[in-house]
């Protein structure tokens, strides 16, 4: 493992911080770390993986440089965990319903609506014994998870206004590959269907899905 910030990030279910695992760090200067995320750079997760960039760079004296790569500028949601895996990056911050289909399918209960109270509650999981417990768990795929991110709880964006249950009758909305996230849609009447974080843009303008989750 070449680096393992000290620093921690604000603790949420929303993303997590994870860096690939490769063997011991060889005398080079400096070590390159490349930050890859979906997201754009004035978003928290993107002005997060900046601040990282600028600690790591400072508290290493320069002997780490980091590039970040937003707005999936190489790679997509399902992409960058593998090119992760693969040590073609060496850092991400993707959401957490991104670890399920990796096989680490207890990651998808963040995707559980009401489950939690409020934010303290949510704290409280992700820095105990649980959270550090289900970090564990991606080891085995060959990706050290460090932290977990604070990028805000359950957001929908649509089309047209949406003021209760039954606006979603219909709807086809963008999800995750997250099973949980796809009966939730299911059993609010929508048509669920998985894109890239990339294409939601496009694919609301031209009617590809009416909302994104």
């Amino acid at each position: 493992m070449r680096l393992v910030t000290t620093r921690q990030f604000l603790a949420a279910a929303a993303s997590i911080a994870a860096l690939a695992l490769v063997g011991p760090a060889q005398a080079q200067s400096p070590i390159v770390i490349k930050f890859s995320h979906v997201v754009a750079p004035n978003t928290p997760k993107g002005q997060g993986a900046e601040k990282f960039k600028e600690l790591a760079e400072k508290y290493t004296a320069g002997k780490v440089k980091v590039e970040v790569y937003p707005n999936s500028q190489l790679y997509k949601d399902k992409e960058e965990v593998e090119a992760l895996q693969l040590g073609a990056v060496q850092m991400l911050a993707p959401s957490l319903a991104k670890f399920g289909p990796l096989g680490v399918k207890e990651f998808e209960v963040f995707d559980l609506p009401y489950i939690l109270p409020d934010k303290a509650a949510l704290t409280r999981i992700t820095t105990g014994t649980i959270g550090k417990s289900l970090l564990a768990k991606l080891e085995p795929k060959g990706i050290k998870g460090l932290a977990y991110w604070d990028n805000g709880f359950k957001i929908m964006t649509s089309n047209k206004p949406m003021h209760k249950v039954a606006d979603f009758q219909g709807m086809k909305m963008r999800i995750q590959s997250s099973k949980v996230l796809e009966a939730q849609m299911r059993a609010l009447g929508a048509i669920p269907q998985v894109l890239a974080f990339s294409e939601v843009y496009q694919a609301m303008q031209t009617g590809v899905v009416d909302g994104n989750e």
